[in-house]
Parts: C-alpha cells; sequence; structure tokens
C-alpha cells in the first residue's frame, strides 16, 4: 500500500500510461471492516472536537483582507469570457473524487472545450464551482492528490504559460471535513492560487460570493459538520449582500439539499443565508438553490418559481431517487406555505427501484464485511453449542437486536417505532438463522463422531468455526442485503447504505450554466454509463499537444441532456424549453 501511495504521487504527470491507471483506486468499498472502524473513529473525533475547533473561525482570523477586498478578489466579471450574445458559462460538480473512472469521465467532460449535446453546443465553462465533498472516503492528503486533483490533471493539463486558467472554487461537505478541513484549505484556499489542472484557486476561505455579472453572484456557504453558519462568515454574506445592485439574482450554494429534511440544522442554515440577502432591503432574488451530498439528479420548482437543484453526480457511489417525495412543504423566506414540486430526477424512480436488486448480491460485493457478520455468527454459535440453556440464547437476541436497532436508528438519525420493529424482525431472522447453523453444525459433529466431547479441542474448532465463518457469512450477508432492500425499496429506509453497497458508478451528472443579464439557463448533462478501467484509451495527440486531455474514451461513451434547458429569467418562475439553435462559442484566445 506504501508503494501504490508513493508512486501515484511521484507519477511523472507527462509520461503517465495506460498502465498507470491500474494503480488508481476503484470505488470505495464502504463496509469494509477496516474502513468502518476508521470512519466510526473519524466521525467521533468530528463530532466531539469539530464544534470546539472550528477552523472558519481560524481562517477568517488568519485572512488579512477587509470584507471589500474579498469581494474584489471573488469578483469574476473579468475573468469569465463571454459568447457573442454577452452571456458567460459557469460549470458546478459535486461528489467527486471517488473511484477514478467515474472521477475522470466527468473530469473529461468538463475540460473538453465545448460539448455537443442533444443538438446543444455548450462551451466550457469560464469558471468551476465545487459544491462539496471533493474526496472520498476521508481528508487526507492522499485522497485529494489521487482522487481529485490527478484525474483533473490528466483531464486538463496544467498549462504554467498560458494566459487562461480558468478559477476554481470549492466549498467543503462532511467528509472534507473529517480532519478539520486541514487538507480542503491546503488545496483551495492557499496564500498563493494553486493549480488543479489547467483550473487555478483563488478562495482564501472555505465559503465565497463570486460575481459572475453586474446582475448575479454565486453565494456558496460552509455549513461544516454542525451545520450552522458561524459570525465572521455571516458578517461576509451581510456585506456581500450591501454591495449588490437592486434585484440582483443569487445563485445559493450549499453542501447539503437542506429542503430533502426542511426541518434540518442545514435547511435553516440555507433559510439564514437566504434572509441574510433578504434583509438588505434590495429585492435581491434567489431564483436557483444548488447542492450536491446525495449523489442523484434531482429538481424541485417552489410555489413562487425558486428552482432547488440536487445534481451529486460527480464520481461517488449513485444514491437512489425513488425515495425522493414528490412534494414538500417549506417555509422560505416570508412565505409560509411553500411547496416545492420534485419535476425531473435521474435515475427516474423506476430504474431506482430496479437498481436496488443488487443489493441481494450483498454478500459478494462486500465479501469483507460478510465474513465479519460469519464471524459473530461463529462465535455466538459456540457459546450456544458449548452452553444450550434459554438464558444464555435470550442474552445472545438481545446483544443481536440491541446491535441492529442502535444501526437502524443511527442510519435514519432518528429512532421511531417503524425504526425499531424493521430492525427487530431483522435480527430474529439473523437469530433463526443462526440458531439453525449451529444446530447442523452439531448435527455434523455427531455425525463424525463428537469431536466436540472427544476432542481435540481445537479439531472441533475449526470443524465448527469454518463453516460458521464462510457458510454462515454468505447467509448472513444475503439477509443483510435482503433487508437494505426490502427497507428502501418498501419503507424509506436505509437509502444510502442500499446504495453505497452496491458502489454503482452510472448516472454521472452535472450541471453547465448560461448567464446572461438576469436570466440563467441550465444544462444538466448526464451519463449514464461510465467507462470500466480497461476501456480508456490513450490521447496520442496529447503527446505534440499537452493541453488536451490524457485519456480518451471508448467511441461508445455518450452523454446527454438529463431534461431540457431550464431557463430561470427575471422575476418569472422557471421554466423548460427546448433549444435547437447553436449557441455561439467564446472567442478564442
Amino acid at each position: 500500500m506504501f508503494r501504490k501511495k508513493k508512486r501515484l504521487e511521484d507519477l511523472p504527470r507527462k509520461n503517465v500510461t495506460l498502465d498507470d491507471l491500474r494503480e488508481f483506486p476503484e470505488m470505495t468499498s464502504w463496509f469494509s471492516p477496516s474502513l468502518l472502524f476508521k470512519l466510526l473513529w473519524r466521525v467521533i473525533v468530528s463530532d466531539l472536537f469539530g464544534q470546539y475547533a472550528d477552523r472558519r473561525l481560524i481562517e477568517a482570523a488568519l485572512d488579512p483582507a477587509s470584507l471589500q477586498e474579498i469581494q474584489t478578489r471573488d469578483d469574476l466579471t473579468k475573468k469569465l469570457p463571454q459568447d457573442n450574445h454577452g452571456a458567460v458559462w459557469i460549470d458546478f460538480v459535486a461528489d467527486l473524487g471517488d473511484g477514478f473512472d467515474a472521477t475522470y469521465a466527468v473530469a473529461y467532460l468538463l475540460a473538453q472545450p465545448q460539448l455537443d449535446v442533444d443538438g446543444e453546443t455548450l462551451p466550457r465553462g469560464g469558471a468551476l464551482f465545487m459544491g462539496g465533498d471533493e474526496v472520498y472516503p476521508t481528508s487526507g492528503r492522499y485522497d485529494y492528490i489521487a482522487k481529485m486533483r490527478l484525474p483533473y490533471e490528466f483531464a486538463l493539463p496544467s498549462q504554467p504559460k498560458s494566459s487562461q486558467h480558468p478559477p476554481i472554487f470549492a466549498i467543503p461537505g462532511n467528509h472534507d471535513w473529517y480532519d478539520g478541513l486541514v487538507n480542503f484549505l491546503a488545496f483551495f484556499a492557499r496564500e498563493k492560487s494553486t493549480s488543479i489542472g489547467n483550473w487555478r484557486t483563488q478562495q482564501k476561505r472555505s465559503y465565497f460570493a463570486a460575481k459572475i455579472n453586474e446582475n448575479c453572484w454565486l453565494w456558496a456557504i460552509d455549513i461544516a459538520l454542525v451545520a450552522d453558519m458561524d459570525q465572521p462568515q455571516a458578517n461576509y454574506f451581510v456585506a456581500a449582500a450591501k454591495d449588490m445592485p437592486q434585484g440582483a439574482n443569487i445563485i445559493l450554494c450549499s453542501a447539503e439539499p437542506g429542503w430533502y429534511k426542511v426541518d434540518s440544522d442545514s435547511y435553516r442554515t440555507l433559510s439564514y443565508a437566504a434572509n441574510i440577502a433578504e434583509g438588505a432591503g434590495k429585492a435581491l432574488r434567489i431564483p436557483l438553490v444548488l447542492s450536491g451530498d446525495t449523489h442523484h439528479y434531482a429538481r424541485y420548482t417552489s410555489t413562487h418559481g425558486t428552482e432547488y437543484i440536487t445534481s451529486g453526480g460527480g464520481g461517488a457511489f449513485l444514491h437512489g431517487t425513488h425515495q425522493l417525495p414528490s412534494e414538500i412543504e417549506a417555509e422560505w423566506l416570508r412565505y409560509s406555505n411553500e411547496k416545492l414540486v420534485l419535476q425531473f430526477c435521474y435515475p427516474d424512480q423506476k430504474a431506482s427501484r430496479r437498481l436496488l436488486k443488487g443489493d441481494f448480491c450483498f454478500p459478494f460485493l462486500n465479501y469483507g464485511f460478510a465474513l465479519a457478520l460469519g464471524s459473530i455468527y461463529a462465535i455466538a454459535g459456540y457459546i450456544l453449542s458449548l452452553v444450550p440453556r434459554l438464558d444464555v440464547a435470550v442474552v445472545v437476541f438481545l446483544i443481536l437486536i440491541t446491535g441492529f436497532v442502535e444501526y437502524s436508528s443511527y442510519q435514519e438519525r432518528n429512532r421511531n417505532w417503524l425504526t425499531v420493529v424493521l430492525a427487530s424482525v431483522h435480527a430474529v431472522v439473523q437469530f433463526c438463522l443462526l440458531l439453525f447453523l449451529t444446530f447442523l453444525s452439531v448435527q455434523f459433529d455427531s455425525v463424525l463422531g463428537s469431536l466436540r466431547d472427544q476432542g481435540p479441542w481445537w479439531l472441533w474448532l475449526l470443524q465448527f468455526a469454518i463453516p460458521m465463518i464462510f457458510g454462515g457469512g454468505v447467509v448472513a450477508g444475503f439477509v443483510f442485503g435482503a433487508n437494505l432492500y426490502f427497507t428502501c425499496r418498501y419503507a424509506g429506509m436505509n437509502s444510502n447504505d442500499a446504495f453505497s453497497a452496491m458502489r454503482l458508478d452510472a448516472y454521472r451528472n452535472f450541471l453547465r450554466l448560461r448567464i446572461v443579464g438576469d436570466q440563467i439557463t441550465v444544462y444538466p448533462i448526464g451519463i449514464d454509463k461510465v467507462p470500466t478501467r480497461n476501456e480508456w484509451r490513450d490521447n496520442e495527440d496529447a503527446e505534440h499537444d499537452p493541453a488536451i486531455s490524457r485519456f480518451l474514451p471508448p467511441e461508445s461513451f455518450a452523454i446527454r441532456l438529463i431534461e431540457k434547458p431550464i431557463i430561470i429569467s427575471g422575476s418569472q418562475s422557471a421554466q423548460t424549453m427546448d433549444v435547437r439553435k447553436p449557441i455561439d462559442l467564446p472567442p478564442k484566445g
């Protein structure tokens, strides 16, 4: 493992080969026992100490610039090229940095000078905005290099002598916060601009208000792990709002789609940012709210026309959509009866349900976790076989049911009667299978001459443990996967684990935005199928032109608009349209 990490960090960028790609990470195995313990430790440390060492306060204290200087620093109006209609283009991507193939597939598309998709010609964004969770599963330096910076550098190699360096901005998600934001700030918020491919960083804090044109700003808030807004950040956005012209538009971006659960802290923080804008007394509008965190595409339209778009398809495992409510009741600014209506999702809800069937392969997709369950079977079964008493069986059952109830309650962030009942049913099924397999093992031993009674003891232990660990692991893993399927499919529970267990890298997506005047057009771009590791091809032209992507996808690689372009114009409600006229590209140079 050390040699692999060292090789990736020292990889000669210009001479990288297809053979080198084998060194890059596959999709994260979220049910790996070692990773689960590691993440549990990170979560405990973050929960215990994160709120007492809020790095947002530190970064604000170390930033010597005044609020006015910060606003000037985040002014992109002179850096974003305009097309012949005076429009500027920006890209939004979130939840990248997992397996190489999905991350690079999206980075490759973001890097192309233009995309021709469904009759549209869409020029590359003049700035790239990352909406959280830039790496998975943790935020170590190696993760940022191997899973984020290198794939983006291969897609759009750095050109130090070029005058064209699109700016890149990012906000942290919860995975970026697991080390207290140390590496996020090292990669995105250094004193001097740093290179991520040919993109260049320029932010100095983990939040920003980027001026896109004279009538549109992109506000990106950092909610940290406690889902709140610190005072320096609030002061920053208050100053930004005061500096904006009357009736300007704000694209509001957060690392979590708080509107999915309107009683959540993240939604309250999102509403707090919106209230800052409203409190400026300038009739500022928030026609578009963007987020990642949930790894799918979904668009809700509110009663008063605001579009809420989740686009977390930058590379992490797919999340389902079938559990999304068709309507959400919410309070937003002065509207106490705001209703959000689901307009579109990707994958569609039928496909989401179909994909869930992959959970029946759980023990083979997550063999490490299945073997861990089998080991628990072996230990519990060994105890029951040595002390076949009712009170012992009751203790084992209570341990099992407590474990599964606590697991489900933690995953759902809520303990209610449905969670307890379904977790208890799962525990009962696992316990019955444990008793049955223990009974079979004891019967099998008696057929062989009862090694348990006559010895040697170690041979009996091997005879009992090996079938229980491997056979019991398959059975326990299958039941665990079936529980994920049924609870997610029919009860709307365990959605995260049901899909993370399958590590699906299909249905990738990102957003390309066209902004002119007070009109915003959103083009949601989707990839139904990501190339596998052995499908990437060497780009022979890269030897002569180091500015182009190092690897090419297979000829079968296809992209499409997830839905028709979404147009948000002035004070009108958002609408969709089918644009077939070609769009002028920004002038070269």
